[in-house]
């Protein structure tokens, strides 16, 4: 018979709450690069608000509602809740799989986290001021960032959710709801609450990542996680009890009933090391692990012109990388929709060879429907190199390494073309950092007037000057 006794919380749950209430972050480039992610996370939302798939999901819950002090959603006249603002904003962000990532045993994309975090904020800083008190400050934004990034990358290093048929959006829940809480303001213990009641939530299957069922699920549920956890915390903070071995518990506990009885393993502490290590999305509208392909892709195109040859002439492409690549977005078959058709690494190499360019336009049925691309899709195959995937897990490289042959019908190859690190590399962050704020001026651009465009830049693009500024006032940049 089991005992009824409390146990004592798990390990794994007190250190990410200590973490976030405890720890004072003092780097100076994780605090810079948490500003790159915010400008860079806002002008990925900006962007999906062209697409009407995207702008159908958004909104109140009932329509018409407006909430006083509420959370306004950046590029919309929305104000609402803080629950249906981070849904708002975080299928905002995700929606075109263009916003930063982190690649490890499990993938993921920590600023979905800022769904949550920015409607907390800007929510409790409206009521702070509304109450003659002090609003909160973007520095506390970033903080949140920097500290859900860590929490969510941390976790990610040694522990794969996708290998037991989970999706990466439970640890957007997960950290969501820890940084959010202390946000709010919650306890030490409250705070153990909230997040106790994130893992014994439903986690989501990946099955609307996968043939044959990719959807387009996978440009929400990240902003359905991070509204999750906003809801979860407000519960918490309701003095709503928590499970102290969530994780733990025989049978009944996460490990038991979703990680094959196997507890979480952590390669190190939690610090600012995600932050400063994130890898950015500069180029290319394309799951990460085919970056350097399609930078390698459009290598190719130059030199098929400097040849005289074209795709036509192409016999076979092969592609050596990594095993995370292989088992993501190595597809075969029809493509069904823009969903399926941005994790085919196959359709991600083919288009920038056959238009010198990869867009989130190019995922559309007007562009797939070229015949072209699935007869050179056809002649592509991906190998793995073990070195590739060794150096893809090596902490110290954390390379996203691919390369392309390309072979002619009269025989003839190409040299192959090797990229070991994408633009958006920490490795060549000083390289891809005006290229990143050239992307979010061309979101800005899609969406507001010049003189607008430019009060963002202004207080975006210097960090002493976005963190003194009051969150309210920062979001209301963005209201058209």
């Amino acid at each position: 018979m089991e005992s009824a006794n409390r146990p004592d919380w798990d390990p794994v749950l007190v250190d990410i709450v200590d973490y976030v209430q405890r720890y004072e972050i003092k780097s100076e480039p994780a605090y810079e690069t948490a500003r790159l992610c915010l400008i860079d996370t806002l002008g990925c939302g900006l962007e999906a608000l062209e697409y009407p798939a995207c702008t159908k999901l958004l909104g109140p819950i009932v329509p018409g509602t407006m909430v006083p002090n509420g959370a306004k959603v950046p590029g919309t006249q929305f104000q609402l809740d803080p629950v249906q603002a981070a849904f708002n904003i975080g299928a905002m962000i995700r929606w075109l799989d263009f916003n930063d990532t982190w690649l490890a045993a499990e993938w993921g994309h920590p600023s979905d986290n800022l769904g949550g975090i920015l409607a907390t904020a800007d929510w409790l800083s409206r009521n702070a001021v509304a109450a003659g008190k002090a609003p909160l400050t973007m520095r506390a934004v970033l903080t949140a960032m920097i500290k859900a990034h860590e929490i969510q990358g941390c976790i990610a290093l040694e522990n794969s959710f996708n290998k037991v048929g989970l999706d990466h959006v439970v640890l957007v829940k997960v950290a969501s709801t820890a940084v959010v809480s202390q946000l709010l303001g919650l306890t030490h213990e409250e705070t153990l609450n909230a997040v106790s009641l994130a893992w014994v939530d439903g986690q989501s299957l990946r099955t609307y990542r996968h043939a044959p069922n990719t959807g387009s699920r996978k440009s929400w549920a990240a902003g359905d996680a991070t509204s999750r956890a906003v809801r979860l915390a407000l519960i918490a903070r309701t003095g709503e009890m928590g499970y102290p071995s969530a994780l733990s518990a025989k049978t009944w506990g996460f490990y038991d009933v979703l990680f094959k009885g196997q507890p979480f393993r952590f390669q190190r502490p939690y610090g600012s090391y995600v932050m400063e290590n994130v890898l950015f999305k500069i180029s290319f509208p394309a799951e990460f692990h085919s970056q350097t392909a399609v930078e390698c892709a459009m290598a190719i195109h130059q030199k098929l012109k400097a040849v005289g040859k074209s795709a036509s002439d192409i016999r076979k492409i092969t592609i050596r990388t990594h095993e995370a690549c292989i088992r993501i977005i190595d597809k075969k078959g029809p493509l069904n929709n823009p969903a399926d058709r941005d994790h085919c690494i196959q359709y991600m190499v083919a288009v920038p060879i056959l238009f010198g360019r990869l867009t989130a336009g190019d995922y559309e049925d007007n562009i797939a429907t070229d015949p072209r691309i699935d007869a050179l899709r056809a002649k592509i195959i991906c190998v793995e190199d073990p070195v590739f995937t060794s150096e893809y897990h090596d902490p110290d490289k954390r390379s996203i390494a691919n390369a392309l042959t390309v072979e002619f019908n009269d025989g003839s190859i190409l040299d192959e073309i090797v990229c070991e690190y994408p633009i958006g590399h920490k490795r060549r962050r000083n390289e891809g950092i005006p290229l990143l704020e050239d992307k979010f001026r061309s979101k800005l651009a899609l969406r507001f007037p010049t003189k607008q465009q430019q009060h963002i830049l202004d207080a975006s693009l210097d960090l002493k000057k976005l963190e003194a500024m009051p969150v309210h006032e920062y979001v209301d940049l963005y209201v058209i």
